[in-house]
């Protein structure tokens, strides 16, 4: 076997991921592409389906399987975190206001980069905060492009509604006013992937005696730049 890594198992496994590379095969088709005995094949491709890395079309032919494209998009977010800091750093000195990028886990919300406001009154969340995803801005927008299941499941323990989260898909972004907490407000833009799944959310926070009740106008473009230029980076 060309290109052998000296584990047989994990060869013929690659065999068969790359056979599903140009599109849905049979299990005649996974035989031909990778010259295995068809019980190896079949039960190398079962296996792989096992794990989610194979899954069946409507047809029953074998495809390339979800986890794949979950494994893709975590290695993009390293990268994401990579140019985070600078872009952070960017949006804090336009803006004024404490800038951080904000990853879903489960039901919260955590900060997985910062750059605060360096003097005066500030909203400082420290990397690795766990935030809840009931309220404000960044929850908002990692919920408005989820699946609708899961939205409706967000929701039931949210300040804002299914007509807000409607809103924030038509404009791109979020705004919220003491959601989080009293006194505080916050802009939020949606991180994409490659494919186009939101994978995180910049934001910006502040005290309400700068940002006003109407956050958005002031630092929503910023907000949507800095998170297309990140967006961007994942698509290089």
């Amino acid at each position: 076997m060309d290109n052998s890594s000296g584990v047989g198992v994990l060869d013929k496994a690659a065999l068969v991921l790359a056979a599903l590379e140009p599109g849905p095969a049979t299990l005649a088709g996974l035989v031909t592409a990778t010259g295995l005995a068809r019980p190896t094949a079949h039960r190398l491709a079962v296996a792989l389906e096992h794990h989610r890395l194979v899954a069946r079309d409507m047809q029953g032919r074998f495809i390339l399987g979800p986890r794949l494209s979950e494994l893709a998009a975590a290695a993009g977010e390293d990268r994401l975190l990579a140019a985070a800091g600078p872009v952070l750093a960017r949006l804090r000195d336009i803006t004024g206001e404490s800038a951080q990028l904000f990853r879903r886990q489960g039901d919260h919300r955590v900060c997985v980069s910062a750059a605060d406001r360096p003097t005066g009154l500030r909203d400082s969340i420290p990397v690795g905060s766990q935030l809840t995803m009931s309220g404000g801005s960044a929850a908002q927008v990692l919920l408005a492009w989820e699946d609708p299941e899961r939205m409706n499941k967000g929701l039931m323990k949210a300040t804002f509604s299914a007509a807000e989260l409607s809103a924030v898909r038509k404009r791109g972004w979020a705004q919220s006013v003491g959601e989080r907490e009293p006194g505080v407000g916050s802009v939020s833009a949606p991180v994409r992937s490659p494919s186009g799944k939101v994978v995180a959310a910049v934001s910006v926070s502040g005290p309400l005696e700068r940002l006003t009740r109407q956050p958005g106008r002031m630092h929503a473009p910023a907000v949507v730049a800095a998170a297309e230029r990140l967006s961007q980076n994942l698509r290089r």
